[in-house]
């Protein structure tokens, strides 16, 4: 992705940016806390010479007269500085405290709500791992670098602006010896600060590919131990945990090598400014003294003084900058997500309930149980089309890659009321026709009408709220089973949730467990049976009574004996209303008014099921034969 999150320089503008929109009267004080209380440390060098030089003053002259009472007043106001910069401490540290946690909540909120806007297709190619790594890891170097780096860079940046002014104002000689140590620490500072960049980048990387490995791992425990995989697994995580390693160790590295060579740097140039210093006060005491070169006691001690400050707040900012590289790994991270293209809905024929009046079609707010496409015109006119449910597909040609196509030429009728099955092998298209008709993913050629309204050009949310789904992998959130199946219509009332529970054959069992319906579920349902959480899954879509239903392998993990009970329901859900149903298990089918034989992507054969054993084609095989579709 090339765009301005790729630089450090606009990265880090951006997210100043972004805190300063999410805070615009706190950060400006904050700064100001900052910028006065980093100042202020700086002034006790001011005052110690002043304090030296009135001794000096005053031992050249004898006169001790006054030197007490002004020596005091110095030390009274610096007390009053120290006193503000204290205050001014607190305030920023407060205030950092509630900016940063703040900033987190709504980069955190806007992440969630901009992945709710993502289409399936980044979810398909991205391991939920890693995307859980863009909330706990990047998020929390996000938190170091917005808590302390920001604070502490500022801070050495006021410092060292300051005590630079102080010493050209002491001596503009001795401040360019300094200078000359400065430049040399800010070259090695680049130097490997630049080397370190690029690792801690790597290293944010591979720490999401772990958390997406373990993720993985830990949903497919049982297949690892089914197949005694152990040992393989163990030599996976090996790789990839030793590639977070090399790049962490990389990163670090130059990190630790930075302080100690700015740590002796510094020293050094203590040194040598205590040497000149000494230089230039013998020049003095001789009279050989050239001008601007002369120094005095009260100059070269809080000097000294000023340059240690000096050089301890350069170490400081090279520290910093190795947190904030880091922090910017995890922002430019964040901000790729942000920046994710959300999935696009150009529809404008939205789904309103109706009611009958007359024989006419009135929209309404009140569920009715009707409901109609409501179609605004170019002329400013507004149409009703009644949903019925009549669903054609027309030539449709589909690949999840631009070379791949694995869709070929699929045309199909399935008129209102209608049971339309689909059959075939894994990977013959099944899933993905149904994925078409939810708009999940947009077809490459050919058209798809609903009621005669292609489909396009219905807004999304509306279209997916008149389809009903059942998958074959069943999600269950944390709550209670009434939440669940709730879930369905949020608005759905009790009575409706039991209804829909009666209706899809799971309220025996619902009944027997501990709490009822209000049992709470955790771990995707894992202390329910895979058969009584595809029951809850139909009660769920039940209680949304949607005018089509998709079921996708609804009744794949049901025991023969519970398949009966959740089909009785079935049957009542789907009367009156098109069905699509993919399955393996062909008694599942036998009653459908028209079953689809896919094959690679084509529909090679149609009908009913009578028709299709009397043609006695590749259906007549698979039902004859005496096995389930694998």
């Amino acid at each position: 992705m090339k765009n301005k999150t790729k630089s450090k320089k606009g990265m880090t503008g951006r997210m100043l940016k972004t805190i300063k929109q999410f805070y615009p009267v706190m950060m400006p004080i904050t700064i100001i806390c900052i910028i006065f209380s980093a100042a202020v440390s700086s002034f006790p060098s001011l005052f110690m010479q002043k304090v030296i030089a009135l001794v000096e003053e005053s031992y050249k002259t004898g006169d001790w007269g006054g030197v007490k009472t002004r020596i005091l007043t110095y030390v009274g106001i610096l007390v009053v500085f120290y006193v503000l910069a204290l205050v001014s401490s607190i305030v920023y540290n407060q205030l950092m405290a509630f900016i940063t946690q703040g900033t987190l909540r709504k980069m955190r909120e806007k992440m969630f709500v901009k992945m709710q806007s993502l289409p399936i297709r980044f979810f398909d190619t991205n391991s939920h791992g890693d995307i859980m790594s863009y909330y706990n890891n990047d998020v929390e170097a996000l938190r170091q670098m917005i808590s302390q780096s920001y604070p502490q860079l500022l801070m050495s940046v006021v410092s060292v602006s300051t005590v630079f002014f102080l010493m050209l104002y002491f001596s503009v000689w001795m401040t360019l010896v300094v200078i000359s140590g400065v430049v040399i620490m800010a070259l090695i500072t680049r130097k490997i600060g630049g080397g370190s960049a690029k690792h801690f980048i790597r290293q944010q990387q591979a720490l999401g590919e772990e958390e997406g490995f373990i993720e993985e791992m830990m949903n497919g425990q049982k297949v690892v131990k089914v197949f005694c995989h152990e040992d393989e697994s163990k030599a996976d995580f090996d790789k990839i945990n030793d590639k977070l390693f090399v790049e962490s160790e990389k990163a670090n590295k130059y990190a630790n090598i930075l302080g100690p060579i700015l740590n002796n740097i510094g020293n050094v140039l203590y040194v040598i400014v205590a040497i000149a210093a000494g230089l230039l006060l013998i020049l003095g005491a001789k009279n050989l003294s050239i001008s601007g070169l002369a120094l005095s006691i009260a100059v070269v001690v809080p000097f000294l003084n000023m340059t240690k400050n000096f050089a301890g707040n350069i170490n400081q900012v090279s520290h910093q900058i190795n947190a904030i590289v880091m922090g910017l790994a995890g922002a430019e991270r964040v901000f790729e997500l942000l920046d994710q293209e959300p999935e696009v809905d150009e529809g404008y024929v939205t789904l309103v309930n109706i009611k009958r009046i007359n024989g006419e079609i009135t929209e309404t707010s009140e569920r009715t149980g009707l409901w109609a496409w409501k179609h605004p015109h170019g002329d400013g006119t507004v149409t009703y089309e009644e949903l019925k449910g009549d669903v054609r597909l027309f030539d449709v040609d589909f690949g999840y890659n631009e070379d791949k196509t694995v869709l070929h030429n699929i045309t199909l009728y399935a008129e209102p009321g209608t049971k339309v099955a689909f059959v075939g092998s894994t990977g013959a298209g099944k899933t993905t026709i149904t994925n078409l008709l939810n708009r999940f993913y947009d077809i490459a050629d050919g058209k798809i009408r609903y009621d005669g309204i292609n489909i396009n050009k219905i807004k999304k949310d509306d279209l997916r709220r008149s389809l009903g789904i059942v998958l074959q992998d069943t999600n269950l959130f944390t709550g209670t089973v009434m939440d669940n199946i709730r879930y369905g219509r949020l608005k759905a009332t009790d009575d409706e949730c039991i209804a829909a529970a009666k209706l899809a054959g799971a309220h025996d069992f619902i009944v027997r467990l501990p709490e009822g319906y209000s049992t709470q579920l955790t771990g995707n349902g894992s202390n329910l049976s895979q058969g009584q959480r595809q029951l809850l899954a139909i009660g769920r879509a039940a209680v949304a009574d949607p005018p089509v239903m998709i079921l996708d392998e609804a009744t794949s993990s049901i025991d023969t004996r519970t398949e009966a009970i959740v089909q009785r329901g079935m049957d009542a859900l789907m009367k009156g209303r098109t069905v699509f149903v993919i399955a393996h298990r062909l008694s599942t089918v036998k009653n459908s008014d028209v079953i689809m034989v896919l094959e690679q992507g084509r529909i090679i054969e149609r009908g009913s099921h009578d028709d299709l054993i009397t043609q006695k084609g590749k259906y007549y095989q698979l039902y004859t034969g005496a096995f389930e579709l694998e």
